[in-house]
């Protein structure tokens, strides 16, 4: 039977459930937990009204992680009290959580990233950060592990946000950085319209472009990567087959064929976990 986290985590996030799935079953639930905790604080944004609400949410969260990392009980919260009891089991590191939660903040400020550099900063931060704590639960934070938890973290964000494009345009939010923009030629206007231009094409071929470059770069580390990492970098796999169904559509991120959920996805998982390779 599931815990409420695991069932949080499996209806909201299919990604990150599946891939927990080939974690050791002793590891599951803390993996679970730390999932459910990035569920709450990324969907901040779309539970409140005004900027401040966020903030306010951001700030409860903090609160109930420096709680954790003290010898109070938790805040009587599922989520809450998974988190604390993996934070204390475990002994994971606090400047992640905080990273986590202050990259969340950026996404009260409607303003698109200014540069590739920016939202690839931001892709540490709201994705990689988590790949480092994973690491950690599965006793396989070597530095070269979180090398390669940064690339696939950065990857896995990138290829995910171009995957959202339609959601984001139609909701007048934008994760397009202003200098690609600018270099493609991209009209505001066609973005907001989920209008696919020549521009849009080759705003989005870039931002792929450097996402398989962060995967490449972590599959060079590959003969250095302990096999119990390999749970909490899966979702390279994910991102190289969202990257290459992007490619074949053209890198039309509006594209019915780009956006259709994969069905072979946890066959691919288990694929890539069965012969230990990104």
């Amino acid at each position: 039977m599931l815990s409420p986290t695991a069932v949080l985590v499996r209806r909201h996030d299919r990604d990150r459930f599946q891939t927990a799935l080939f974690a050791p079953a002793r590891k599951r639930e803390a993996l679970f937990a730390l999932y459910a905790f990035n569920y709450e604080i990324a969907r901040v944004r779309e539970s409140v009204s005004e900027e401040m609400l966020g903030l306010i949410r951001l700030q409860w969260w903090r609160e109930a992680i420096t709680a954790a990392y003290g010898d109070a009980p938790p805040r009587r919260h599922e989520i809450v009290e998974a988190v604390t009891a993996a934070i204390r089991e475990r002994r994971l590191s606090r400047a992640h959580f905080d990273w986590l939660i202050d990259t969340r903040e950026r996404d009260l400020d409607d303003a698109p990233p200014a540069s590739l550099a920016a939202l690839e900063d931001y892709a540490e931060g709201s994705s990689a950060a988590l790949i480092y704590l994973a690491l950690e639960v599965l006793d396989a934070a070597t530095p070269v592990a979180r090398e390669a938890g940064r690339h696939v973290g950065i990857a896995y964000a990138l290829a995910g946000l171009l995957r959202a494009m339609p959601v984001h345009a139609s909701t007048g939010r934008s994760f397009m950085p202003e200098d690609i923009a600018t270099e493609a030629g991209l009209d505001p206007r066609d973005y907001s319209a989920l209008r696919t231009t020549a521009a849009l094409r080759q705003a989005v071929r870039i931002i792929a472009e450097a996402a398989s470059g962060h995967l490449a770069a972590a599959g060079e580390l590959q003969p250095k990567i302990p096999a119990g990492a390999m749970p909490a970098l899966l979702p390279a796999r994910i991102a190289a087959t969202t990257l290459r169904r992007l490619e074949r559509a053209g890198f039309d991120p509006f594209s019915s064929a780009a956006l259709r959920p994969d069905p072979l996805q946890s066959w691919r998982l288990a694929w890539a976990a069965w012969r230990g390779r990104l």
